[in-house]
């Protein structure tokens, strides 16, 4: 077996604003491997300043996973164990290489006879912007929409107020993400703010790592929380379990790229599931190739909440979609990723 990669960046067609700050490209790294003239393709999808792997030594390490591309699948696991994009990459690429085409996770989702419901997501900005985006998710049968929030709270509460008033819960599912822009205390107001909303639920209310101050939050909390940036980092099952036990929140929420690829999801689901908390998929900005193999993964976990997928539409330099987005639904079309 052979690899070899290439680094591409993707750029957006507008910034995207996010608590963090407004972004205007993305860094990605795609990995080709091939063996008895089949090939396969995958992508390590690092997203600087928030994976875990984003480190000085990241390309290094990349070389290193192609010049020992052949050795046990286990013992390149342990070795990527902090370079958890690297081996997502890997895992597409190899399941590839298996199946052929754009195929990582044959299905009825593959075949075209299943889709998958995902959200829609709101960017952050003005308020014009932000409202456009909604009207335009909204004209395009969405029922559930996703907001990014965090920055300017007075007007984004000023947002799901008219959202509300015009939609009903039943009408409308509203989630917001918050990427830890907020303090305890400002929490703890904006969570009572929105369960008089009936916001379905809040991504990361305050910054990861503050273990003690957010399992209070999930104790008392009127709006349920979902964890996200909270389980970045984390590999070692024995923490996984001491983060679930410990802070106990109604949700996770997974990104295969910065959680340790389909392994590491997998295994987030089952400690999940084992203690009666939801989960749902997300994606992290990959480009249409990793978002096809996540895709294809999410489609098999048979979750029917919306999954937070996107579409690959925010770039104008992506590579070819094997998705298709009709109203909410995000369906399969047959064609090559080259």
């Amino acid at each position: 077996m052979k690899a070899s990669y290439f680094k591409y960046l993707l750029e957006f067609k507008r910034p995207s604003g996010t608590s963090r700050g407004v972004l205007l490209d993305k860094e990605t790294f795609i990995l080709e491997i091939s063996e008895n003239g089949k090939q396969g393709i995958g992508e390590c999808a690092i997203f600087r300043g928030l994976s875990f792997d984003d480190r000085p030594d990241y390309e290094e390490k990349l070389k290193w996973l192609c010049e020992n591309i052949d050795q046990n699948p286990d013992f390149l696991k342990e070795e990527l164990k902090d370079f958890p994009s690297l081996w997502f990459g890997y895992e597409q690429a190899v399941r590839n290489l298996k199946f052929e085409g754009n195929l990582y996770f044959p299905s009825e989702f593959t075949e075209g006879k299943s889709a998958i419901t995902i959200n829609g997501l709101i960017w952050m900005g003005n308020v014009e912007y932000m409202e456009e985006q909604i009207q335009d998710k909204l004209e395009k049968g969405f029922h559930c929409i996703k907001l990014k929030i965090g920055v300017d709270w007075k007007s984004e509460h000023v947002i799901l107020q008219k959202l509300r008033e015009k939609f009903s819960k039943d009408q409308l599912e509203l989630r917001v993400d918050a990427n830890g822009g907020f303090s305890k205390e400002e929490a703890a107001t904006v969570l009572q703010q929105l369960a008089d909303l009936d916001i379905h639920s809040i991504e990361q209310p305050i910054k990861a790592g503050n273990w003690t101050d957010m399992a209070e939050l999930c104790a008392q909390t009127p709006t349920p929380i979902a964890l996200d940036e909270e389980l970045i980092g984390i590999a070692d099952s024995k923490e996984k379990k001491k983060l679930l036990e410990t802070i106990r929140p109604q949700y996770i929420i997974l990104k295969p790229a910065l959680v340790g690829g389909f392994a590491g999801t997998d295994e987030w689901i089952s400690m999940a599931e084992t203690q009666n908390v939801g989960w749902w998929i997300t994606s992290a900005l990959e480009s249409n190739i990793g978002l096809n193999a996540i895709a294809q993964y999410t489609f098999t976990k048979k979750n029917p909440m919306p999954q937070g997928l996107g579409t690959g539409a925010l770039f104008v330099n992506n590579f070819e979609s094997s998705l298709d987005l009709r109203n909410e639904l995000l369906w399969f079309k047959d064609i090559e990723l080259n």
